[in-house]
């Protein structure tokens, strides 16, 4: 698989060099990190959990040497994230990482000393995870994804590659910011003489009905707001087949066709910046959220061949990667 990159260099330049090192940790002392997430820590959501845990390495934290990780993951069911919450916090980690909305929000609920990073968060100010960007004020800090912020590009592509296209179904999960994003990708879709449908999938185990659903609707394509549990979907796309756009790149490497939105690799090596900080006395409070300043728009060529898409030159011209 051959990937052309342009634009990604200058933005991991920045992301090494924004947060010089203030010292090796310290010696001795063995860090313990609680890992939350509402999917499962498989397919790409391994591959940015290594991301996260060799920065860690980088930074001098290794795992089985002077790190443990205990991981939970709620497998789609976010009403198991309390439970799993209050299980990594009677391990007395030294910090809480979590993935995701409905993370953030259960590691919230269950503590207020522990310091949470937020890797990332759709809304933080909205949800009452922080009370400002530049100040977040509690225990809570790390990085917001901005998803809201890339849906007019998102459906700019839609209808470039589907010119012929007039339905988009919209699939979300019971995620709590998904009815907002919602409205701001049905608005986008409006501006682009595109109409929307809503399509609800709880839990993975509710995805096949999804596409079902989508079948009835007769939708020209899917777009799928980002979600930590949506892996299942590319398969069930590919299978129907029908186009699937994404906000996070990594599905497109894993087969779908088209995404647009923040590196979540330079988040989650940003995120183990965090954990570097705090384990070296920062306070979440007066850390400041990160906001991304790139974003990336990725082709897969491949899957649009299988798809028997023509995607425009002019589009793949403005792309960060193809995968051919």
């Amino acid at each position: 698989m051959l990937m052309r990159r342009r634009v990604f260099v200058a933005a991991l330049a920045s992301a090494a060099v924004a947060w010089p090192l203030a010292g090796w940790p310290q010696q001795g002392k063995t860090w313990r990190i609680g890992y939350l997430m509402p999917g499962f820590i498989v397919g790409p959501d391994l591959k940015l959990f290594e991301v996260f845990k060799q920065e860690l390495s980088t930074l001098g934290y290794v795992e089985g040497k002077n790190l443990i990780i205990d991981k939970r993951q709620a497998e789609g069911s976010i009403d198991r994230l309390p439970g799993l919450a209050s299980e990594l916090i009677a391990l007395r980690p030294d910090v809480l990482v979590t993935i995701a909305t409905p993370a953030i929000a259960a590691a919230q609920r269950a503590t207020s000393t522990i310091p949470i990073v937020m890797t990332p968060a759709t809304d933080p100010i909205g949800s009452g995870f922080v009370k400002s960007f530049a100040r977040p004020g509690g225990n809570i800090t790390g990085l917001a994804n901005m998803y809201g912020d890339t849906t007019t590009k998102i459906f700019d592509v839609i209808s470039s590659i589907l010119p012929s296209a007039r339905k988009i179904a919209i699939l979300m999960s019971s995620n709590p910011t998904h009815p907002g994003l919602y409205e701001v990708s049905r608005a986008a879709a409006h501006t682009v003489g595109l109409s929307t449908v809503p399509i609800v999938a709880p839990t993975p185990a509710d995805l096949e009905q999804a596409f079902q659903n989508i079948g009835r609707e007769r939708c020209d394509a899917v777009f799928v707001v980002a979600d930590p549990i949506r892996l299942k979907i590319v398969d069930l796309a590919n299978a129907v087949p029908i186009p699937a756009i994404y906000q996070i790149s990594e599905f497109v490497e894993a087969g779908a066709l088209a995404s647009y939105g923040p590196s979540l690799s330079i988040m989650f090596r940003r995120s183990a910046q965090y954990v570097d900080r705090i384990f070296k006395g920062g306070a979440p409070a007066d850390m400041p959220v990160e906001q991304p300043t790139k974003f990336e728009l990725v082709l897969n060529l491949k899957a649009a061949n299988v798809l028997n898409l023509s995607i425009p030159e002019a589009i793949i011209l403005q792309a960060d990667k193809v995968i051919e």
